[in-house]
């Protein structure tokens, strides 16, 4: 059976990926992203039919929420999976917080993810569906970087969250886990020098960067039917930095 999974951040890097993933396994795609990257709109052309995409900022997680369930999911639509993978990175030291950058960290990494999630749950209920929830987390939640200390604040939200969400739903067949990624060649890394990459990789202890498609392999498996006793789990996909 063909399955809706709603992916935020689908543009680039892992969410692209994951969109190629959840195509490969013959699920149509429900893509959320600010733009659209020239790769994107490849994989539109490719299957018009099977990848929708809706432009949209998360920063304001309620407004959000109400369009893609107005527009890009309109009422009606079963949905069987949704991937929380937009993100966006807030690095500095913590003598250097700054409130109103945090906030604007957390209304997409977090506050998103968990009113997506209400949304979601509220349509499986709806349409009956058993249905599958996977965030995206990051190895910098269970071990400490430099200047990571409020990104991975909200990454150990977003599981503690998944892990309740987990209780509460998996009566009604509703599953809820983490895919804890490990450092990554995205544009969110590219910013760190390659002195700073590569000392991360060093703790790792495949050597090297974790692989998108490794990543994007695990998070379709969770979305999937050989995952149906998984739930309230925290993968860890890190090249074996803990």
């Amino acid at each position: 059976m063909s399955q809706n999974i709603l992916i935020t951040g689908v543009s680039r890097g892992l969410g692209l990926e994951i969109a190629r993933e959840v195509l490969a396994a013959g699920w149509n795609v429900y893509g959320v992203s600010r733009t659209e990257s020239p790769a994107w709109q490849a994989l539109q052309a490719e299957q018009p039919e099977r990848v929708h995409f809706l432009p949209l900022d998360l920063g304001e997680p309620e407004t959000a929420a109400a369009a893609i369930f107005e527009q890009l999911l309109p009422p009606g639509t079963p949905l069987h999976g949704l991937v929380n993978n937009a993100a966006v990175a807030y690095d500095d030291l913590v003598t250097n917080l700054d409130v109103a950058r945090l906030r604007a960290m957390y209304a997409v990494n977090v506050f998103a993810p968990m009113v997506l999630t209400k949304a979601a749950i509220r349509r499986m209920l709806v349409e009956q569906t058993r249905g599958s929830l996977v965030h995206v987390s990051s190895v910098s939640a269970h071990t400490g970087y430099k200047g990571l200390a409020m990104y991975a604040s909200t990454k150990g939200a977003l599981e503690a969250f998944s892990l309740g969400t987990a209780r509460e739903w998996g009566a009604r067949g509703i599953r809820s886990n983490c895919v804890a990624a490990g450092f990554m060649a995205t544009e969110m890394s590219a910013k760190l020098t390659d002195e700073q990459r590569q000392r991360i990789f060093n703790r790792a202890a495949l050597k090297q960067p974790t692989g998108l498609e490794s990543v994007a392999a695990t998070v379709v498996h969770l979305l999937g039917a050989g995952a149906a006793s998984i739930t309230g789990e925290v993968v860890r996909v890190d090249g074996g930095a803990i």
